[in-house]
Order: structure tokens, then C-alpha cells, then sequence
């Protein structure tokens, strides 16, 4: 056997494997998932607009009008017109002078992180920071100083052990952690950075279309639009399409354009998944009520969760884990959910950490009452059948609590 075939096995004895599902058709709150008809609980399309009528329209619109792709990089031949009308009004929506798109969230970090920090700087990272951002900080070749979660006193502690030292500093956090779907204390961190000279970066991947007026965001949500100096959002959750964005001041954006490398030797986003962009950021500020829709989804399904005995939160965030803590455990009841049209993944280590693996549920605006409700009820049933208790299953701070009663 091979090197790779035996970590292969380690990792199926470990529960770790992975494979992907086939789907058929377009995403939506239902779906034909390796030829079973399920209920989607597990996509960030919250706002069900992956396969919206006029989002389809404009991607083949664009893609008759514009090609498929970009042919190359933005600083070589790949900024097309339907790159900067699209830049422009993601500018005017997250209130900064200016706007670059990226060809992923993962991109768009890396290149960020990249061009603001370098050798002999220092990078202060929220212990739960997506993958890109972990990444982006590690190759930026800054010293990286990790944070508790949520822990303001240890990243004051962290800044002040630091004070005077030379070199540029930075911040970089979610807004909304997209395992746990809890928010970063904004407005402190914002008073921090100023505070100690820090330049602050937010990544609102999972708040952009989820939280604040219009969508807006976390940021928007607490008054704070403008306040980082960059932020990154993401066309390939709420607004249902692919690529990202970084949202600055027009300095900063050209330093960007200058030094991202992950902007620089990339190639463009195709102008169909732009144009598809452009639409559903059209569609979420003409209906607001699409955001209350998720919402709605959202508190239903954490209700329906706790009537069937899961250690679920109150309120109406998107994201919903249940935590199971045994990566296998975590697969048989995702399995056995399936078994009886659940869709829900499994999400096991590396993406979270040991010990707690988990079902990461999350709404989306198009979900009906009925579907999260049988879906807590086949949650609660395939639980059991696997052997779980789900009084034992839910998000973090909840079962602490039930814990300690």
C-alpha cells in the first residue's frame, strides 16, 4: 500500500474521511442528492437565490454577451466592464470609496492578509478564523498571535505585550463564524484597534445578505460601516454566485490592485458568475423581505429543535450546530438523517476541533415551516437510532449551560 493509501484508512478508522455527494438539479431548500430526494439543510445559499429566475437570466445574458471567461488576470486582459460596474456598487453598499473583486473568499483573504502585513509585522487572529484567513496569515510570513475566541481581554493582553514594538500591526477576525454562528464582538475591536494602531480586516463571508439593514452585514448591523479598513465578502453564499470581494478606501483598493498576489496572478472571475453576482445584489436590496424570510426560517427551525429536545439557542442566526463531539457519531447521524430525506453534514476535524464535530445546519430563506419541522423531528429520530441522546446535541454555550443546571 502506498503513503497516501494508508493515511487514507487512518483516516476512515478515524471517522475523518470525506467524499462528495452528487447533486442533481439546482441548489434550493430541496435537492436530489446521489438520487434521493432530501431537504437541504446544510448550503450557504440563504437567500435561495442560487437559482432565482433573474439571477439565471443575467448569467446567460452575460455569458452570450461577455464570453465565459475572463481570458486572464485583472492586470493583464481580465477587467471587463461587468468586473466595474459590479465593484462599483458593492462600494456604494458597504459605504467604502472603492471595491476589488478576488476569485474566491479564500483568495481574497490570502491576497488582503498578504499585502497589508509582511515579515517583521505582527497579525492578531481570532483562534476560530476560517481556514483562508488561518492560511492568508500564515503565508503573509507575519508573526501570528492567536486570541481565544471571542476573548477581548487576551487580545488587549496580546496588544499590550506588543505595544511599541516595530512593525505594522493587524487584526483579523469573521463577523460571523460560519461552524458556530456566533458574532464577533465588532464594536470592541474596533475600539482596540484604534486604540493600539492597528489595522483591522473583517470577513463577513457569512453575515453579507444575513445580518443588518438591507443585508448589509454585522458591521452595518453595528453602526460600524466604514470603520475596518478592509472588508471581504463573499458573491458565493447569499448572493448565490462565486467569487469575492475586498471593500476599502481607494488607497487602499489600489494597493491592492499593486500587491495582492493572489489578485495579481489570478485569473479573473468569468463574467457570468459577475453578472449573476450583480443581479442578486439587485434583488436583496429591491426585497428586504428576503432577509426576514430568513430569519423566520432560521427561529423556526432552532424552535422546532428545542421542542424535539436539542440543546438549540433562542433567536433567528442562520447557522445551527449541533454539536456531537465523536467525528463517527457525527457521520452515523448525518447518514441516518439522510436515510429519511435530511440533508445535514456532517462537519468533522480539521475544519473544527477535535471533539467537536458537529451537524452544521443552516436556513435558508426559501425553507418552509413544515420542512424545518420535520427535519428536527427526523433529526431527533435518526439521533436516536444511532444512539444519541439529544438532550447531548447542540450548540456550545447551550449545552455548557445545560451542564451546569
Amino acid at each position: 500500500m502506498s503513503d497516501l493509501g494508508q493515511r487514507l484508512e487512518e483516516l476512515a478508522e478515524l471517522g475523518l474521511e470525506r467524499r462528495t455527494r452528487l447533486i442533481e438539479g439546482p441548489q434550493g431548500p430541496q435537492v436530489l442528492l446521489d438520487g434521493r430526494p432530501v431537504v437541504l439543510l446544510c448550503s450557504n445559499n440563504y437567500l435561495g437565490l442560487a437559482a432565482h429566475p433573474q439571477v439565471r437570466q443575467a448569467a446567460a445574458e452575460a455569458a452570450l454577451q461577455f464570453g465565459v471567461g475572463a481570458g486572464a488576470s485583472r492586470l493583464v486582459s481580465g477587467t471587463m466592464s461587468v468586473h466595474r460596474q459590479l465593484e462599483q456598487a458593492l462600494a456604494e453598499f458597504e459605504g467604502t470609496e472603492a471595491c476589488v473583486l478576488f476569485g474566491s473568499g479564500y483568495l481574497a483573504n490570502m491576497g488582503v492578509i498578504g499585502a497589508l502585513v509582511g515579515s517583521g509585522d505582527l497579525i492578531f487572529s481570532d483562534a476560530l478564523n476560517h481556514a483562508s484567513i488561518v492560511d492568508g496569515c500564515r503565508l503573509s510570513r507575519a508573526q501570528v498571535l492567536v486570541y481565544r475566541h471571542l476573548d477581548l481581554e487576551h487580545l488587549e493582553h496580546l496588544l499590550a505585550q506588543h505595544r511599541g514594538r516595530d512593525g505594522r500591526r493587524l487584526i483579523v477576525t469573521d463577523s460571523v463564524f460560519s461552524m458556530d454562528g456566533d458574532l464577533a464582538p465588532l464594536v470592541e475591536l474596533v475600539e482596540l484597534a484604534k486604540r493600539h494602531g492597528a489595522r483591522l480586516v473583517v470577513d463577513e463571508a457569512h453575515a453579507t445578505g444575513a445580518l443588518g439593514p438591507g443585508g448589509r452585514g454585522a458591521l452595518a448591523a453595528a453602526g460600524l460601516e466604514g470603520e475596518p479598513d478592509a472588508i471581504v465578502g463573499t458573491l458565493g453564499k447569499a448572493l448565490g454566485s462565486y467569487g469575492a470581494y475586498v471593500c476599502a478606501s481607494a488607497e487602499t483598493v489600489r494597493y491592492l490592485v499593486n500587491v495582492a498576489r493572489a489578485l495579481i496572478f489570478s485569473t479573473a472571475p468569468p463574467p457570468p458568475a459577475i453578472a449573476a453576482a450583480s443581479a442578486a445584489l439587485d434583488l436583496m436590496q429591491r426585497r428586504p423581505q428576503l432577509i426576514g424570510d430568513l430569519h423566520l426560517a432560521a427561529g423556526t427551525l432552532r424552535r422546532e429543535l428545542r421542542t424535539q429536545g436539542f440543546a438549540a439557542g433562542d433567536g433567528d442566526m442562520h447557522i445551527v450546530p449541533l454539536v456531537v463531539r465523536d467525528a463517527r457519531a457525527a457521520m452515523a447521524l448525518c447518514e441516518a438523517a439522510i436515510e429519511r430525506g435530511i440533508f445535514a453534514q456532517a462537519i468533522r476535524p480539521p475544519t473544527v476541533p477535535a471533539g467537536s464535530s458537529r451537524l452544521r445546519l443552516t436556513a435558508m430563506a426559501t425553507h418552509t415551516p413544515q420542512q424545518m419541522q420535520s427535519a428536527a423531528l427526523v433529526l431527533r429520530e435518526a439521533a436516536m437510532q444511532v444512539g444519541l441522546d439529544p438532550t447531548l446535541i447542540g450548540e456550545p454555550a447551550r449545552m455548557a449551560l445545560a451542564a451546569s443546571a
